[in-house]
């Protein structure tokens, strides 16, 4: 019985779907993304979604809606997730936009935004305030999200 709880307490922390957005020590990018969708640059998205260094208030400057993917290549979550957000992409294609952040190369934008757990999607409709979501969150959500917070059907 101490052998099942002590492997029970060992496992435990591994089960959940969410990372840290500090990278551990000496561990290396495995996986690039692919897929249909944008990748943003701190740049990329002052132009297309936000100014944040110009204006104090929010207001988006895309047309459609948009999905912002905040993701490391190390973190098995945001792995698991990417798939799902590339298939959502494909499904929705024409009424929302889907763009990715890497958060290792865009380490400026990641802490301007306060992203700090991985994987970390931004809901953002044409009109309001942006919704953040944290973890590989299962399609059903996802899919509730878009019709909710982006008004998609």
């Amino acid at each position: 019985m101490r052998r099942y709880l002590l492997s029970l307490l060992i496992l435990v922390p591994f089960a959940f779907s969410e990372c840290r957005a500090d990278k551990p020590d000496g561990l290396k990018s495995a996986v690039a993304p692919e897929g249909p969708v944008a990748y943003l640059t701190n740049d990329s998205f002052k132009k297309l979604i936000f100014d944040y260094e110009a204006n104090k208030e929010w207001k988006y400057a895309g047309k459609k809606p948009a999905i912002i993917d905040f993701y490391a290549d190390w973190c098995a979550p945001c792995r698991q997730l990417s798939p799902l957000v590339e298939q959502l992409a494909k499904e929705y294609e024409g009424k929302i936009v889907v763009y990715k952040v890497d958060t290792e190369k865009e380490i400026i934008l990641s802490q301007n935004l306060g992203i700090t757990g991985l994987p970390t999607l931004l809901f953002i409709p044409v009109e309001g305030k942006p919704q953040v979501t944290m973890g590989a969150l299962p399609k059903e959500s996802l899919v509730q999200a878009i019709n909710e917070v982006l008004k998609v059907k």
